[in-house]
């Protein structure tokens, strides 16, 4: 039998692993009484955990959101996969949430035991973030965006486009994405009766939420596709398409997903798909393919062909020169 207090922390523990438990098979995996149970359940909200009770013969018992943020137990993986999330958020793209990162991480570390404490010290000594390359997002806008997505609510926010012109935009947000670098939210636009990408770090002040609406099934089945799809160019405008003469496996750990989209045609070839829209994009794609070690073959725009022909006949130009 287990001390009353070891008792209550196994119950708690339990509690965490599941959204209901019912009373009887809560007190089978703790081997006590029901009314044991029960009392053991009174201590832990004395102690300000808020543990819903119902009865009936679904009763049981459940976590609910409290006045305040409890203790959690975490076992050792979830322990360290939380470390490693406060340390890259302490030097991520997220402004904001840093400080409190870091003293999270802190308070962490000091009740962990040295079994785990060595391999977050370890971890920390061996992740070295690189310097912010991109722009940094207020932590309260991506809140506010998250909860709208998940309670369906509309949000309307001014947001800057590229070239640098201001709207004032009133979506049904569908979703968040991160690639890496940059956040994006993923939204319905009633006004121009289309899904559309806006990177978050282009919203100007503070976003407010509106009324409810019917949510609607995510485009291409798959909001990480779409905004892949969205950066290389895929969704709108012209494509280039492209046979590359390896297997998509292979050419996926050299192009990004947010540079292109990759097909498989068979065991030794895939083909690519990307933007093609504008005349520095064409520029730009025809040196990376020469770039690549790997043969392809075009198949559109026609323009990228002339692009290649004229790169390939100044290269010529060069070393021609070059060997005299």
């Amino acid at each position: 039998m287990l001390s009353s207090s070891s008792r209550l922390l196994r119950v708690l523990s339990l509690l965490q692993t599941r959204s209901h438990w019912a009373g009887t098979e809560l007190a089978e995996r703790l081997e006590v009484h029901p009314r044991t149970l029960r009392r053991d359940i009174d201590r832990l909200r004395q102690l300000g955990y808020p543990i819903h009770a119902s009865s009936g013969v679904a009763g049981g018992y459940a976590f609910r959101a409290g006045q305040s943020l409890p203790p959690l137990l975490l076992d050792d993986e979830e322990a360290l996969a939380v470390a490693i999330a406060l340390q890259v958020a302490a030097s991520g793209t997220v402004s904001g949430v840093e400080e409190s990162s870091l003293r999270a991480l802190v308070k962490l570390e000091q009740v962990m035991p040295t079994r785990l404490r060595r391999r977050t010290g370890a971890l920390r000594s061996a992740i070295v973030p690189l310097q912010r390359g991109g722009p940094t997002i207020d932590a309260g806008v991506l809140a506010l965006l998250a909860v709208a997505c998940r309670d369906q609510l509309q949000v309307g926010f001014h947001y800057r486009d590229m070239r640098g012109q201001s709207s004032v935009r009133t979506v049904e947000p569908q979703g968040l994405v991160h690639t890496g670098s940059r956040w994006y939210l993923v939204a319905w636009d009633p006004a121009r009766d289309d899904w559309r990408t806006f990177r978050i770090d282009r919203v100007e002040g503070a976003p407010s939420t509106g009324a409810h609406f019917t949510p609607r099934a995510a485009p291409a089945g798959d909001l990480r596709a779409y905004v892949s799809g969205t950066l290389a160019g895929v969704q709108h405008g012209d494509e280039a398409r492209v046979v590359l003469h390896r297997p998509r496996e292979a050419m996926a750990r050299t192009i990004p997903a947010s540079a292109a989209t990759l097909e498989a045609i068979d065991d030794t070839r895939c083909l690519m798909r990307c933007g093609a829209g504008q005349l520095d994009s064409l520029d730009s794609l025809a040196y990376w393919l020469m770039a690549m070690d790997v043969d392809f073959d075009v198949l559109e725009p026609p323009a990228l062909h002339e692009r290649l022909r004229a790169a390939g006949e100044r290269l010529a130009r060069n070393l021609a020169r070059a060997g005299r």
